[in-house]
């Protein structure tokens, strides 16, 4: 039988509700979890905000102190989903009391906040998951399950694009993600920080690299209200943006590959193109998030036929399976989130560590410190530490 897991909640956006929808459907997909969410307490800056987790989302209380989360006794368990600039507070606090912790990328505003919160997590003994969703999509998980099988024989290359438009407009809010007090890092952080932890999920430890990072809009309107970085303002007045909008960046994987890696907030066009392309001696294959439930596969060496195949995920690739019973009726973004929520669950419940967690975080945070050094220095640097560049 299930145990019951005390929820709080910090954080009641947009990435709080998923959060707290996801808890709601864990079991219905994971039926043999062992866990099962009560939601027990949401915490929000505003009080409208707070209440509508109860009223809305299922909790049995809120609070406007989101101290008042940790300190409650039945709650277990916290997600973590303000802006990055609490995320170090939050997740030091809650381990502290030994709670555990599910929180969004990059975990710390910078990659030394990361090592501080990966350390607090390890001290305290609790489990922890990171937001790195897309690595539960079923096709980057068979996409890691053909690498490792040797289908495409020995890799020798690989490339990876993270391009978003949500920024693409020089008219833009400055929201809380354009200033380094409030988000830290830029894209490197946002998107950087998916990146480098679904291409290392993939073929393994990066050692070294080389990278460039630009803000190519260097003011922005001042949003009118709360606002997100989605928001659009006419005429408004302008401010500084505070860290970088793109990085380009050549690394180095431990197994001997070398490969590229490329982010954008700025770029017109693409809206969500997450996606890597994998090569190697054998074959070769590609996603796209914005094609999610599908994997390009080439195979010409064994079958004679030149071209990608489009291969539709369907219920033999986990999870696909627990969410659509055949190909072509897609998972989409929040069914990622559901799997997460099932896998920490589980993870408090039976006390064992699962991937993606604050290692997995701090991994991915100390090659964005590299990146960020090399753009600083414009030489290459090894991957072997937090420390940054002044800024």
């Amino acid at each position: 039988m299930a145990r019951a897991v005390g929820i709080g909640l910090v954080g009641v956006g947009w990435m709080g509700r998923v959060h707290s929808v996801a808890y709601r459907r864990a079991g219905d997909h994971y039926p043999e979890c062992a866990g099962v969410a009560r939601l027990v307490m949401a915490a929000d800056e505003s009080e409208d905000r707070a209440r509508e987790a109860v009223t809305q989302l299922g909790f049995e209380g809120w609070t406007a102190e989101w101290r008042e989360v940790i300190a409650h006794p039945e709650v277990e368990a916290v997600s973590v989903t303000v802006p990055n600039d609490l995320h170090r507070d939050v997740a030091l606090a809650a381990a502290a009391a030994g709670k555990h912790v599910w929180i969004e990328k990059p975990a710390g505003r910078l990659p030394r906040e990361t090592e501080e919160i990966a350390e607090a997590v390890r001290a305290a003994g609790v489990r922890s998951l990171v937001g790195f969703n897309y690595r539960q999509a079923p096709a980057v998980q068979h996409a890691r399950r053909l690498i490792d099988g040797g289908t495409l024989g020995s890799i020798d290359h690989f490339r990876s694009q993270w391009i978003a438009a949500y920024a693409a407009s020089p008219q833009g809010a400055l929201s809380w993600r354009f200033l380094r007090e409030r988000a830290g890092l830029g894209i490197l952080g946002d998107l950087g920080s998916h990146a480098v932890d679904l291409a290392q999920f993939l073929l393994g430890p990066i050692v070294s690299v080389v990278a460039r990072t630009e803000t190519v809009v260097a003011e922005r309107p001042l949003p009118t209200g709360a606002g997100t970085h989605f928001d659009v303002v006419t005429d408004g007045e302008l401010a500084p943006v505070e860290n970088e909008d793109v990085v380009w960046s050549i690394v180095r994987f431990e197994r001997g590959v070398t490969g590229t890696i490329e982010a954008s907030r700025v770029a017109v066009g693409p809206q969500a193109r997450y996606a890597f392309e994998v090569h190697g001696s054998r074959g070769a294959l590609a996603w796209d998030f914005e094609r999610m439930n599908e994997l390009s596969l080439f195979l010409a060496l064994e079958t004679g036929d030149d071209g990608y195949a489009r291969v539709l995920m369907g219920p033999r690739h986990e999870p696909f399976g627990r969410f659509q019973p055949g190909p072509g009726l897609p998972m989409g973004y929040d069914d990622l989130k559901v799997v997460e929520a099932a896998v920490f669950l589980q993870s408090v419940v039976d006390g064992e560590q699962r991937e993606p967690g604050m290692r997995e975080a701090l991994a991915a945070a100390r090659v964005i410190a590299a990146m960020e050094r090399s753009a600083a220095s414009g030489a290459w640097q090894p991957v072997d530490g937090v420390a940054l560049s002044a800024g």
